[in-house]
Order: structure tokens, then sequence, then C-alpha cells
């Protein structure tokens, strides 16, 4: 599975519904979406808005175990294909400044192909001015402008453009109906906000901190040298002096 267009999928399963209401109590709660396509390839949905540090490892642990997919006795080969999708609001992996990556399992010189069987793909939005005509060929551009939309006259034009974006539009305006929830999602905004805001001066202050360390390794780098020319000084005094 490296792109699917639209017609291919015939049946898609969500294996692991979410009870919104009871989800949104959880301050740990990340969007985590098990799906069964055409009846023979699991894909993970995974959204993050905030960098815990962890998605490497997070990422293969969740594919790796939706990998082991088989019964007791069935043979290796009957094993379904497994993708792990994540949608991010940062750049997961340091020095990627892709708005769409794939990772798939290839050798290190001729990157032969080992399987696809496997593979993690990052739909990173803070690049979302990275997109390419593939992203627009496939709808990523879309999709990630309905996660980055701020008002509902943007949602409305993304979901002129696509029978599936405005099928979820519609999905996304029955849900902010519900009181309840909107008040929920609100407060779960202003968790993130808040959060985001720590982790800027998280950031910010470490930052500090490294330049301040630098200044004094290049103070002490310096006293060292004038350290060493004083010796230097009183050696060659202490031979005139003899």
């Amino acid at each position: 599975m490296m792109s699917w267009e639209e017609t291919e999928v015939a049946s898609a399963i969500v294996e692991n519904p979410i009870e919104l209401r009871q989800a949104f109590d959880s301050k740990e709660f990340i969007l985590d979406v098990k799906v069964l396509l055409n009846s023979r390839v699991t894909v993970n949905l995974e959204m993050q808005v905030i960098n815990l540090g962890n998605w490497p490892d997070r990422s293969l642990s969740y594919l790796c175990r939706s990998y082991d997919n088989l019964n007791r006795g069935d043979d290796y080969k009957e094993a379904r294909p497994v993708y792990q999708i994540g949608i991010t609001d940062f750049s997961p992996i340091k020095g990627n400044d892709r708005f769409f990556s794939r990772y798939m399992f290839r050798e290190t010189e001729d990157h032969h192909l080992y399987s696809e069987k496997i593979g993690l793909f990052v739909l990173n939005l803070e690049k979302i001015d990275q997109i390419t005509d593939e992203d627009r060929r496939y709808n990523r551009d879309l999709w990630a402008k309905m996660f980055k939309a701020k008002t509902w006259e943007d949602l409305k034009m993304l979901a002129e453009k696509s029978e599936v974006i405005d099928e979820a539009v519609g999905q996304i305006y029955k849900i902010t109906r519900d009181e309840i929830l909107r008040q929920k999602m609100e407060a779960r905004e202003e968790y993130y906000r808040i959060e985001r805001t720590n982790q800027r001066l998280m950031e910010e202050k470490d930052k500090a901190l490294e330049e301040r360390d630098k200044a004094l390794e290049e103070k002490d780098k310096a006293l060292e040298e004038k350290n060493k020319e004083i010796a230097d000084l009183r050696a060659r005094l202490a031979c005139y002096e003899g």
C-alpha cells in the first residue's frame, strides 16, 4: 500500500470505535483509530498535536504489535499488511522537513524493498507549505487543511472540493452540535494551548541554558589560553633571571 485511490477502498471497519464523551475526559487523550480496509489491510491512524519526544518509538511499537496478527497455527504468509499513519503538528523525525513521508522496510545500500506488508507514513501539518503535486492528487492537502481549519467557512470551502471531505465535515458539524462534547473539546483545546506554551517556554529555557553553557565554555577556553601564555612568560622570565 504505497498510495490508494478512493475507488480502491471497498470497505472500512473501525475495530476500536471511540466513545468521544468518555475519551475527552482523559487528559492523555490521543486520537488512535485502528481500521481494517477491504478485510485484508490494517491501518493505524494516530494524531498528536504536542511533541512528547517519543514518536518514533511509539509508532514502531503500535506497528509491530498490529503486525503480529496471526492466530495459532496460521501460516506466516497469512499475516495481514499493517501500516501506521501518523498525523502530527510537529516534525517527529529530526531533520525531516517533508509534509508527507513514507518509511518502508528497505536494504540500506540499494534500497531494495524487503516487504510491502509493513510501513510508516507521517503527515506533518507543520509543513503544510511543502505540499507536492502527488499530495494534491491523493487529497492529502485537503485533509491537512481540514485539520488546520479555523472557521466553518474554511471547512465549507474544503467540503466543496471532495465528497469524502464533505462527509467528514458533516460529522464534525454533528459532533459540535453536542453541547457537552463541544465544551469538552474546548477544554481539550485549552489544555493543548497551555501545553504548547509550556513546551515553548521549556525550549526557550533550554536554548538559553545551552547558549549560556557555550559562552562559559568559550570563556573557560580563553582563560585557559591566557593561563598558558602567563605560564610561558614565567618560564621565559625564569630563564632570563637564571
